[in-house]
């Protein structure tokens, strides 16, 4: 039974954020039918990698337009991460269920 909470909650929880994720992003990645997989990648970690951000960059003394830039690049950056923290995450949680 523990193992099963574990596949649950460190397995198939993560996977169903990430494909709920998927659908609601489907029209920001696909262009004319074409999936863009940079795009897809950085939608799906979003949730995943800015909490494990090291380093926020803060804007300071800029402009409107240089607070949103450095905005978006702190979530550019957090999607990335994030990407490779759902891996992490989904085969941590493989193994942790496999040694229960």
């Amino acid at each position: 039974m523990k193992r099963i909470s574990i596949f649950l909650r460190k397995v198939i929880l993560p996977l169903a954020l990430a494909a709920l994720l998927l659908l609601l992003f489907r029209p920001v990645y696909t262009e004319d039918g074409a999936i863009n997989y940079l795009l897809l990648w950085i939608c799906v970690g979003i949730p995943f990698g800015i909490h494990r951000m090291f380093l926020w960059l803060v804007p300071h003394k800029f402009d409107l337009a240089g607070t949103v830039g450095v905005f978006a690049l702190n979530v550019i950056v957090g999607g990335l991460i994030g990407g490779f923290a759902l891996i992490w995450q989904v085969v941590s949680g493989i193994v942790a269920t496999v040694k229960g």
